[in-house]
Formats: structure tokens, sequence, C-alpha cells
């Protein structure tokens, strides 16, 4: 059978993000999908997930929760569409030594009050084993203490805010913004002779002061200057922020925004004359298969993005096989970008985990001291080896690379770098105490 998916569709008044995205530059045109079509034509392969005996899993079901934010000012569930893609091919391919896994994705709509509702039915009513694969702004600030509470354990793909990193229950394959943008601003300064970034952010303090905030940092400690213009996600001002960066000073305007929102703040500057005046950078969300096609040609060579994972169009076995696995289990409409990469790793990580267990004895406490043990796990789409481990803290993935945008794609001009920053002082300690080879 395929992984079972319960997600949760009600809408809120405000635009998804996919569809923002869509529209952002319509009058630009948006044909330039030539990356996406010949990923898809790569793609071809046999996938490989699970016990790969081409037998369906008809066992009792084995309860995984992921949580989104898929409604609101952009659509963050690209993380879970891969995990889903999966956990569909795990179940058609034996499960979990016979059991199925029963994905249970909920939105959050990116409001505090709906995660702190879903997490709670995900944990305390489906009573899940675990969650694998979310992606959200605001669902881990509300729900860390939950999980270390009830003692369950959350593999997350797209985190954004810093008690995803913060927490001893929450683990992601992605770095999150932090290192995302002080890798891009890391990168400006040694590449571009950047002196003075500007880092446009979302004004939801564990998000865009977290990483904007760091940001700053990395630029003071190296004797130059940063900046931050936030965003407030409830009344997006995108003039005002164009406004605002070109009054900073800045010689390098970091975005560090969602797709969407991104893409709404580039076009308001093309608009405005302004784009001449910078030089550019981007977090890892403009890093997304159509994205250079939805820019247009005045972008090329000009936009600079920070990836928290290799690339897209990678040849190693984990980026074939997450490409072949997503064209056979997933939406032809769903991104084929970071998060997407990083929802794959995740599901793949717990399954290589669940896959150790006597199925007959899988719950929640043995499924908590699995994903702890996770220790140097390796993947061509990661730059560093996974871990899990029992810390306060967690952030395995902090190696990033950087690629431009071209007329056809991206382009690597970065190759994959640590990220230098005193914010990973506790994490290389713990790497350390755990023997974590890097």
């Amino acid at each position: 059978m395929g992984a079972r998916v319960c997600r949760q569709r009600s809408r809120s008044a405000t635009m998804g993000g996919r569809e923002m995205k869509k529209i952002a530059y319509a009058m630009v045109g948006a044909s330039g999908l030539l990356l996406l079509a010949a990923m898809s034509t790569q793609a071809q392969a046999a996938v490989s997930c699970g016990l790969n005996n081409g037998q369906a899993a008809t066992g009792e079901p084995i309860k995984v929760g992921a949580i989104v934010g898929e409604t609101g000012p952009d659509d963050f569930s690209s993380s879970a569409d891969a995990a889903a893609a999966y956990f569909a091919c795990v179940n058609a391919n034996g499960g979990i030594n016979g059991r199925p896994i029963q994905y249970i994705v909920e939105d959050d709509q990116w409001n505090p009050e709906v995660a702190v509702q879903v997490g709670t039915k995900l944990v305390r009513d489906d009573k899940v084993v675990a969650l694998v694969g979310s992606g959200s702004f605001v669902e881990m600030s509300m729900n860390a203490k939950l999980y270390e509470a009830d003692g369950v354990m959350s593999m997350a793909s797209a985190c954004a805010v810093s008690e995803c990193f913060e927490s001893r229950n929450i683990v992601s394959t992605n770095e999150g913004p932090l290192p995302s943008s002080v890798g891009a601003a890391q990168w400006a300064v040694a590449n571009l002779g950047s002196k003075n970034v500007v880092c446009i952010g979302i004004n939801i303090p564990s998000v865009g002061q977290y990483s904007c905030g760091w940001t700053e940092k990395y630029m003071t400690s190296r004797g130059l200057a940063g900046s931050s213009i936030l965003l407030d996600t409830a009344a997006v001002d995108l003039n005002a922020a164009v406004l605002q960066a070109v009054a900073s000073g800045a010689d390098t305007v970091l975005v560090n925004l969602p797709a969407g929102l991104a893409a709404g703040f580039l076009k308001t500057v093309e608009e405005q004359g302004l784009k001449e005046n910078f030089k550019w950078i981007s977090s890892t969300p403009l890093y997304d298969a159509d994205i250079p096609g939805l820019l247009g040609p005045g972008w090329v060579d000009v936009m600079h993005v920070n990836i928290e994972l290799t690339p897209i169009d990678g040849t190693g076995e984990d980026a074939v096989n997450w490409r072949a696995i997503m064209d056979a289990y997933a939406k032809p409409e769903d991104p084929r970008d970071t998060f997407s990469q990083s929802g794959y790793l995740s599901a793949k990580f717990f399954v290589e985990a669940m896959l150790e267990l006597d199925p007959a004895a899988i719950d929640r406490a043995t499924v908590t001291e699995a994903i702890k043990a996770i220790k140097n796990k390796t993947s061509d789409l990661l730059c560093g080896p996974y871990y899990v481990g029992d810390a306060p803290t967690h952030m395995p993935n902090h190696a990033n690379m950087m690629v431009k945008v071209t007329a056809d794609g991206f382009a690597v001009v970065g190759e994959c770098t640590d990220v230098d920053s005193a914010y990973l002082g506790p994490v290389r300690a713990a790497e350390k105490a755990l023997g974590i080879g890097r």
C-alpha cells in the first residue's frame, strides 16, 4: 500500500506561498524550467528504499507525524512532500519489516495557536511514535517543550527557528537560516569583497532576529558592517523594505526570506530600478528548480544563493534516488528543492533506524532511543555527517555551498565550507564528545 497521508487542507484567507511564487513573476515569464525538465529526464533510475523487496506492507501501521507551514505567507511543505514519497516507496517495498508507515501531515497555517493544536493532536491523540519531515516557521517554537515532555523525537527537515536547533528532542537535516545566512555572508566577504551586508528577514524573533542577528555578529567580528530589515508577515510592505535597504548604506543585500516572499521582494527591486545598486546573496529558500525561470535573465550571474545541502542536480547515489522517488511517488508539482532533499534524508535515516528494531516492539520509547542512537550517517546530499545524540542542542548540518543563478539553472561557485560562527561552539563540543568525524 502507499503511504497513508492524512493532511489537513483547511485554508486560511491568505494566499498560499506556492501560489504566490507561481504568480510573483508572471509578467517576467515562467519559461526557464529547463533544469527541472533535465532532472526529470535524468531521474528515470530504479528507486531504492526500505527492504527493496517489491512486497506491499500489510501489517499494523506505524503512525508517524509531521507539521508544515503550508498555508499562509508562503508554502513551506516540500520537506513533508518528499518524506511522504519516501514512505510510500517504503510501504510498497516491505514497510518496516512488514509494517506500513501511516504518515499524518498537519498544516499549522503559520499560526502559533494552530501549531499547538495540531502538535497536541499528533502527539497525544494520534500517538505518533515520532515526527519526520516537518517544516515550519512557528511550530518548533510552540511544540519543543511538548516533544520533550512526552518523549517524542522530531526528525525535522525544514527548520527555520532557533528552538529547532536548541531543543533536546528536535533535530533537522537542514541547517536553518542561521548557518545559511552566515555562510552566504562569509562567501560574499571572501569572493565579492562585501563590507556592509543588510539582511532582509522575517520579523519572528526566533527566525529573523536569530539568523540576521548572527549574520550581523559575523560581519562585526570581521571588522565589517551589518544590519537587518525584518518584515512583518501579517502586513508585508515590500516597497518599504527596498527603500530601507537603500537607506542602510549596505553594498550587499542578503535575501533571507521564504521563496515566495523573496521573489516578490526581488521583483520590487527590479521595478524600482535598484538591482545594480547592490551585490546580491541569498539563504537557501531561493534554491528552487523553477526560480531561475521565474526571476528572468536580469538575475543571471547576479544572484548568489547559499545551499544547505549539495546541488539538486547532483549525480551521487542519494541525489539520483531522491529524484527518482519524487518522480515515482510524489506529485509533479511538488518542489524539487533543498527542503525536499532534506525531507528525503530525514525519512531515509528514520527508516534505516526503524529497520534495526523488532517490528513487534516498535513504540514511542524504542523509536526515540533508536533515533538518538543515529550517528555518523553520510550522504552525497550532505557536506558532512548526520547524527542525533542526546544533547540539549542539535545542528548536525553546518557546512554549506554557494551557487549562482544561470540562464538555465544554477552553477556551483563555492564548494562545501564549514560555517564560521561562534554560535557553533556548543555544537562542535557535542560532536567531539560523540566522536563525530568531520
